[in-house]
């Protein structure tokens, strides 16, 4: 079941979803909008160049950080660009979704490839992984997504940000690359 805006706001109140910053008027009948932050991260494209999922990417060594300007920046196509959301989040009692507001869709920009749904107990900015269909400028500040909340049936035993394995429990305001290579056993 999907909270409604009424619902959400109990939440707020109760301090089982946080957000900050918090503006009534990005909360809509079921979402609350989410904007873009001002950072950016892109793999850098060196020819024949593969992303291994083996390998940590480290922002200052691996990866390009692009600062957003006044003025926008434009987005290519056939690039993953990783932005993040400059909105801080704690979900307790609900499992939060991202999806791409409509707008943003209709200018063929994707803000996750994979990951659109978070776990009850997540505590941080959230990472979005964007993708265009042709050259699109962007903003920093800009609506970009709205994140969902479903209600939970039962209690969590280990919410996310208890979990002594979860990848992505260090707070963060700048993208994070994938965590994957966490998962192979030679880097454990």
């Amino acid at each position: 079941m999907i909270l409604s805006d009424s619902k959400i706001l109990e939440q707020i109140e109760s301090s089982d979803i946080v957000i900050q910053p918090f503006d009534r008027a990005c909360l809509g009948s079921n979402s609350y909008d989410v904007h873009l932050g001002h950072v950016l991260l892109r793999y850098p494209d060196y020819p024949d160049s593969v992303l291994d999922c083996k390998q940590q990417y480290k922002i200052n060594r691996d990866m390009i950080q692009i600062d957003i300007p006044d003025d926008g920046y434009i987005l290519e196509p056939n690039t993953l660009y990783l932005g993040v959301t400059k909105e801080y989040t704690e979900t307790h009692n609900a499992v939060p979704f991202i999806e791409g507001k409509s707008s943003i869709g209709r200018l063929g920009i994707s803000v996750h490839c994979t990951a659109g749904r978070g776990d009850a107990g997540f505590c941080n900015y959230w990472t979005l992984e964007i993708t265009v269909v042709q050259p699109v400028r962007v903003y920093a500040g800009m609506p970009i997504a709205q994140l969902i909340y479903f209600a939970l049936n039962g209690k969590v035993s280990t919410p996310y940000h208890a979990k002594a394995d979860a990848k992505y429990n260090a707070l963060c305001s700048m993208p994070v690359p994938s965590q994957m290579w966490k998962n192979f056993s030679d880097h454990k």
